[in-house]
C-alpha cells in the first residue's frame, strides 16, 4: 500500500512540482508511487520524481510529475517503498581499502588463533622470505580478551615478515623477522609522534608500534601496486559501497595516485560513488606547481582539501586528551604534529585558497587545530574556508563555541558508538557525553556530517544512522545518551551536511529539482521504525547519476 504524501499535504503547486531549468528538457525515467523523502525543507515528502540526464528534472506527486510521461518514458512503479537522497560518508578512505582488500588478509576475525591461522594461509602461499601483511585487526574483538604479541607473531609465521595494520590505522603488530628489516631493537628510542611498545616485566619488544613508529616499516615494506591495481581496488570499492546505499564519499587521506584511479575508474565506468579527494600535506607542493587546488574536477571526482593530522587515534585510545584515558592515569595519548607544524602547512595551503581538514580527535587535538585555523584566518581572511574538523570526537563547550564562530565542519565517527562500544569504557560517562557530539553540534547550529573512517569503522549509513540516534552498541549498552538525535536529525547530516562539507550543497545531497538523481530505495521506512532495529532495514536499490548502480 502507499504511503507516500497525499496531494493534500503539498503546500503550494511550486513547492509540489518543482522543474529542472531547461524547460525543454523531457523526461528519460519516472520513479513514482513511492514515499519519497526529499530532506529539502521547502518540499518535505514526494510521490514521484522524473529523471533527465542524471538529474532530478522534477519532484512531486504521482499525477504531476506522470503527466511529464510520454509513451516511450521509463516508468517504474515502487509500490510505496521509501525513497531517500544517497548517503554520503563525508570521511573515510576508499580507495586505499579497496587496494588492500586486494593484497591484504582480512584481519577482522574473532579470535587471535583464527588470525594466526589466516595468516597461516597466506603465508604457504607467498615466497619465501616475502611478506605477509593484514589488516582490519582490532585487539578488542577477540574472544582472548588480549592484543597480537610478537611471540604469537612468531609462533604462527617465522620465515616471513608480518606486519598487520589495527582497524583503527594508527598502530599496528608485527614480528621478529618484520621489526630486523624495519631496523627496531629493544633499544630504538621512540621517534617524535610514535610510540614502539614493550612489555613491562620483561623490557622486550612487545610488537606494538603507534602512530610515527609505523613509519620504520613503511620504508621497507614493499607495497607496489600498479595503475590496473589501482583502479580495480576502486572499482571492488565502489561496488561494497553501492551495496549499502552511498552515493558519494570523500576520500580522507589522498594522494596523487588515488586521483588518477578514481579518473581511472570512472572512464572504464567503474566508479559508482562521487570522489571528493583530499589530498596529503606531502603533496601538496606537487598540486601547486600544477595549479590543482580544492573544487577542480567535475561531479564525479573532485579534488578537496589538503590533510592535515594533529593527534591520535579514539578505537586505538592514542587520541590526545586533557584529562588522562580511564584506568592509565600517565597516558593522555600522542601529539602526532606540533603546532607549528600544522601552521606552516596549513598556511600554504589556506593562502592557495584550499580547504583544510586536519585529523584532531582528542579536545587537545581539537583545541590545537581551532588555534591554527583561527590563525589563518585572523592573519590571512579568506571568505567561507570551511574548515574542516576531521573526527573531531572529544569537545567541550567552549570548543564547539570556537567552532560554531569559524564556522567549522566536525565530521564525527557514526559508527562508533555502536560497533566500538567496547571501547568506550576508557572514556568514562562524563566524557562519553561530549564524544561524536551530534547533538551539541546541531544545537549550536553547526552542520557535522556522517563519517566512517573504513577501515576503522564500519560504512554501513544504516548502522550509522542506529548509533547516532540510540547511542546504543551492540550488546545494548548506552554511552553517552546526552548526544542523541533524531531520525531526521540523522539523515540530514547523513546526506546535505556531507554536501555541504565538500561545497556542494546545491548539487546533492536532497531530492529536488537540478540537483544529481543520487537516491536510495529502502525496504523500510526509517520513520515508522523501532530506532533499536534501524541496521536492519534493507538497501533494495541505490542510484547515483539516474543510474542504478546497485539491485537487490
Amino acid at each position: 500500500m502507499n504511503q507516500g504524501p497525499t496531494r493534500r499535504e503539498f503546500l503550494s503547486s511550486v513547492a509540489a512540482f518543482a522543474f529542472f531549468p531547461l524547460e525543454q528538457e523531457k523526461p528519460e525515467l519516472i520513479l513514482h508511487n513511492a514515499n519519497i523523502w526529499t530532506v529539502n525543507a521547502a518540499e518535505p515528502r514526494a510521490q514521484a520524481v522524473a529523471i533527465a540526464r542524471g538529474r532530478f528534472l522534477a519532484v512531486g506527486s504521482n499525477s504531476d510529475v506522470m503527466n511529464l510521461a510520454s509513451a516511450s518514458v521509463r516508468k517504474i512503479d515502487l509500490g510505496g517503498k521509501t525513497v531517500v537522497p544517497g548517503f554520503i560518508d563525508a570521511h573515510s578512505h576508499p580507495s586505499d581499502a579497496g587496494r588492500l582488500h586486494l593484497r591484504m588478509v582480512d584481519c577482522d576475525l574473532r579470535s587471535i588463533q583464527a588470525i594466526l591461522g589466516a595468516l597461516r594461509e597466506r603465508a604457504a602461499k607467498t615466497a619465501p622470505g616475502e611478506w605477509v601483511l593484514g589488516f582490519k585487526y582490532d585487539d578488542t574483538k577477540t574472544e582472548e580478551g588480549r592484543p597480537l604479541s610478537l611471540t604469537d607473531l612468531d609462533a604462527a609465521v617465522s620465515d616471513h615478515p608480518v606486519h598487520i595494520q589495527h582497524r583503527g590505522g594508527h598502530t599496528a603488530y608485527a614480528n621478529s623477522l618484520a621489526f630486523r628489516k624495519a631496523g627496531i631493537d629493544e633499544k630504538t628510542p621512540d621517534p617524535s609522534g610514535g610510540q614502539i611498545s614493550h612489555d613491562p616485566a620483561t623490557g622486550r619488544l612487545s610488537g606494538r608500534v603507534a602512530e610515527s613508529a609505523n613509519d620504520y616499516f613503511e620504508k621497507v615494506i614493499p607495497m607496489q601496486f600498479t595503475r590496473d591495481d589501482c583502479r580495480e581496488g576502486v572499482k571492488l570499492i565502489s561496488k561494497m559501497l553501492a551495496r549499502t546505499g552511498i552515493t558519494s564519499a570523500t576520500e580522507a587521506q589522498g594522494t596523487p595516485i588515488d586521483l588518477r584511479a578514481y579518473q581511472d575508474a570512472h572512464d572504464a565506468g567503474e566508479l559508482l560513488y562521487r570522489a571528493y579527494c583530499f589530498i596529503n600535506y606531502h603533496y601538496l607542493d606537487q598540486m601547486l606547481d600544477a595549479g590543482v587546488k580544492t573544487g577542480l574536477g567535475d561531479e564525479w571526482v573532485r579534488v578537496g582539501a589538503v590533510k592535515l593530522v594533529c593527534d591520535g587515534s579514539i578505537s586505538e585510545r592514542t587520541a590526545r586528551l586533557s584529562v588522562p584515558y580511564e584506568g592509565r592515569p600517565n597516558d593522555y595519548g600522542i601529539l602526532v604534529m606540533t603546532e607549528d607544524e600544522l601552521y606552516s602547512h596549513g598556511r600554504k595551503a589556506h593562502l592557495a585558497g584550499w580547504q583544510i581538514g586536519t585529523h584532531a580527535n582528542g579536545d587537545v587535538g581539537i583545541d590545537t587545530t581551532l588555534r591554527v585555523y583561527e590563525r589563518l584566518q585572523r592573519e590571512s581572511p579568506r571568505k567561507d574556508p570551511r574548515f574542516r574538523l576531521e573526527h573531531c570526537t572529544v569537545v567541550n563547550d567552549e570548543l564547539i563555541g570556537r567552532i560554531r564562530a569559524l564556522g567549522a565542519i566536525p565530521t564525527p565517527f557514526s559508527t562508533y558508538v555502536y560497533y566500538h562500544g567496547e571501547k568506550m569504557r576508557y572514556y568514562g560517562a562524563d566524557r562519553l557525553n561530549h564524544m561524536f557530539a551530534l547533538r551539541s553540534f546541531i544545537d549550536a547550529g553547526i552542520r557535522p556530517t556522517q563519517a566512517s573512517d573504513y577501515p576503522p569503522g564500519p560504512f554501513e549509513p544504516m548502522m550509522a544512522l542506529q548509533s547516532e540516534v540510540t547511542r546504543t552498541d551492540t550488546k545494548g549498552n548506552v554511552w553517552g545518551p546526552k548526544q542523541r538525535i533524531t531520525i531526521e536529525e540523522a539523515m540530514r547530516v547523513g546526506t546535505l551536511h556531507g554536501a555541504y562539507a565538500s561545497y556542494e550543497e546545491n548539487l546533492k545531497g536532497s531530492i529536488q529539482a537540478g540537483k544529481l538523481a543520487d537516491l536510495v530505495v529502502l525496504g523500510r521506512d526509517p520513520l515508522r521504525e523501532n530506532p533499536s532495529t534501524l541496521i536492519t532495514i534493507p538497501i533494495e536499490r541505490t542510484m547515483a547519476g539516474g543510474r542504478w548502480t546497485f539491485e537487490a
